[in-house]
């Protein structure tokens, strides 16, 4: 228990050290941020601390509790101190300290007249994520209304990017305001019961007109976005008499939810609530939503308060239609032609149409959120609080533990249903029913849609296969062999190239933006690397270091980075057209120098000759059929 404890502790210690120098004022003096209140039954995760120290422990050092805070010395992860970060959509930006304060100049990213935009200065007042990146967010001086810096953190790379280039975003479009964002639709689920209180929605007038006197129970996923409002459970539990006797008789506390005691799919849209693509199902509500706050509770029925995003069941429906009416590009991109999602964070899509959800007959074989992930750390659980806060596994679950449980009789006889050795990436369960196939965050992300692989999931939506996407030298038509051999499956009608090259290569040649970003992702994942080689990776990954789009260009850097005789290869995504090819150059001229005994006889599924020359003519015909239509993928 003391290991749960000293977190909290150690938090508690760091946010009374920061109040007792006055950086951090109490909430009730704040004028220019969105500010946290306890009201309509909530009472804040601080009244669950003292019965519940081990669940606050462990959610302490969750990032659900860090996804948004308060500016201050131990909140913000990027240097302020008298820093100039290189042009961010703009001139530079010159980040500063006074007095505790985050202060930050830059170009008005609301500037609407002619010419070069004027500089301002902002204090940073709040920051959103703690785990990937870090945006930061400033006070406008119109209430509560905040800005986005027009920088990006990456917390691994400790370096700032242009805000848009975290994310897959097309190419050439113009830099938009964030300003209001946070307010208007981050508040939804980065925030405890957040209210926006704008001045209008977001989009229907300029905004330079825009105002909000936003309000949170508490910045962050705190406690009462899984349990529901607490107050009734906190007035209730003063009596150590109840409590005493709902302990010894094992009963639920109807004053609070428990998700754990939901039925399955109950429990699951507690996650979906935000980890869900939706849309509110009129415009009423989403105006009743910006005045109270989303009218969902844990236990409720989630599809009773807003349209969830189901292409396969409600593809065709007119709230669809409506919700893909007035989308930019995000929501239609975020599902493969076949309807299943592809964008991270946005899990419970996947999971509902998995057929362990689906047709499962009984609560206790039905997959949840909480089958494999868990909100709180066992006290048996022998990882360290920032090894699980990772993920959120539970203990074990990052084995074929997860699903053995419901499928036992796979488990005794492994091999013979793998058809690979027991010990090996190909007999995991999630390499090849959970496949990297989503994308969000600068990187990919394993499907939460249970399947199996398939030659039709490929040649009818796209989405590559979990076979190819570990047997990354492999052709389609190696796979549709391999899987008729084994499995039964009917061979697919291939084109010649799907029939003899590379599904990884394909697709980082000719496919589009997320399919190549998945392919440079697919190139960097180790068992790829030890099941296929890495003799002839530089050539295609070098080929994606001048892509249109920005983060295939950083994953492609980073996978090149990885390869044996590319260590420390360093490579500027955000830099010009002119030293990109500079460097794709060189990658080049490192591969071509490699000894030829590196490359194996049969390289043709690769587009390498027996003697290990490259065969640039097939290359370069298909990056000629790059698909180029405009892909927004974002989390």
């Amino acid at each position: 228990m003391i290991r749960f404890v000293a977190p909290a502790l150690a938090a508690g210690l760091v946010w009374a050290v920061v109040a007792a120098s006055g950086r951090v004022p109490p909430e009730s003096a704040v004028t220019n941020r969105p500010v946290q209140v306890a009201e309509d039954g909530y009472s804040s995760s601080n009244t669950c601390r003292a019965c519940h120290p081990g669940q606050y422990a462990s959610w302490a050092g969750s990032f659900h509790r860090t996804m948004t805070q308060v500016a201050a010395p131990g909140t913000v992860r990027a240097d302020f101190n008298d820093v100039t970060v290189a042009a961010v959509h703009g001139r530079p930006m010159r980040l500063t300290r006074q007095d505790g304060r985050f202060l930050a100049a830059f170009d008005d990213p609301d500037w609407d007249g002619q010419g070069t935009p004027p500089r301002i200065d902002r204090e940073v007042v709040m920051t959103t994520g703690s785990h990937q990146q870090q945006i930061y967010w400033y006070a406008t001086g119109r209430q509560r209304l905040l800005g986005q810096l027009p920088g990006a953190y990456l917390i691994a790379e400790r370096r700032w990017i242009p805000r848009r280039m975290a994310v897959l975003h097309p190419p050439g479009d113009p830099v938009y305001s964030e300003t209001g964002h946070w307010n208007g639709v981050c508040i939804d689920c980065h925030s405890t019961h957040g209210k926006a209180k704008t001045s209008a929605p977001l989009g229907t007038e300029p905004t330079a007109r825009l105002v909000a006197d936003s309000t949170a129970v508490e910045l962050g996923i705190a406690c009462e976005s899984c349990h529901g409002p607490g107050a009734t459970h906190v007035a209730a539990n003063r009596s150590p008499w109840r409590r005493y006797g709902l302990h010894l008789s094992r009963s639920a506390d109807a004053t609070i939810v428990q998700p754990a005691r939901l039925d399955p799919k109950r429990a699951a849209q507690v996650c979906g609530q935000c980890h869900g693509i939706w849309e509110f199902a009129t415009g009423a509500a989403e105006r009743r939503a910006a005045a109270e706050g989303l009218p969902f509770r844990p236990g409720d029925e989630l599809a009773a308060s807003r349209f969830v995003a189901q292409p396969t069941v409600n593809g065709g429906s007119a709230a669809m239609q409506t919700l893909l009416a007035a989308d930019t590009g995000f929501v239609r991109d975020s599902f493969w032609p076949d309807g299943k999602v592809r964008v991270s964070g946005r899990e419970y899509n996947g999971l509902i149409e998995s057929p362990c959800f689906v047709n499962a007959t009984t609560a206790d074989r039905t997959l949840t959120c909480g089958s494999c992930h868990t909100m709180h750390q066992r006290p048996d659980d022998p990882r360290a609080v920032t090894e699980w806060a990772n993920d959120q596994l539970g203990a074990g679950m990052q084995s074929n533990a997860a699903c053995i449980g419901c499928h036992p009789a796979i488990g005794a006889e492994l091999p013979r249903h793998t058809r690979h050795a027991p010990d090996s990436s190909g007999s995991s369960c999630y390499n090849c029913h959970m496949p990297y196939t989503t994308y969000g965050l600068l990187k990919t992300m394993r499907s939460h849609t249970v399947s199996s692989p398939s030659l039709t999931e490929t040649t009818e939506s796209g989405r590559p296969n979990a076979c190819n996407l570990c047997h990354v030298d492999r052709s389609l038509g190696w796979t549709s062999a391999a899987l008729g051999r084994w499995y039964g499956q009917p061979p697919a009608t291939l084109t010649d190239d799907q029939e003899r090259v590379s599904l990884v290569l394909l697709m980082a040649l000719s496919g589009d933006a997320g399919q190549r970003v998945i392919a440079a992702e697919a190139l960097r994942w180790s068992p790829a690397q030890q099941v296929a080689g890495t003799w002839w990776m530089a050539p295609p990954l070098a080929q994606l270091l001048d892509d249109p789009y920005d983060a295939v260009r950083f994953s492609a850097g980073r996978a090149l980075a990885s390869l044996p005789g590319f260590d420390g290869f360093a490579f500027d995504f955000v830099a010009g057209p002119r030293a990109r090819r500079q460097r794709q150059l060189e990658a080049m001229r490192a591969w071509d120098a490699r000894p030829r005994s590196a490359a194996p006889v049969d390289g043709a599924a690769v587009l390498v000759s027996p003697q290990g020359r490259l065969q640039v003519d097939a290359m370069l015909r298909l990056v000629r059929q790059r698909n180029n239509r405009r892909m927004l993928l974002r989390e």
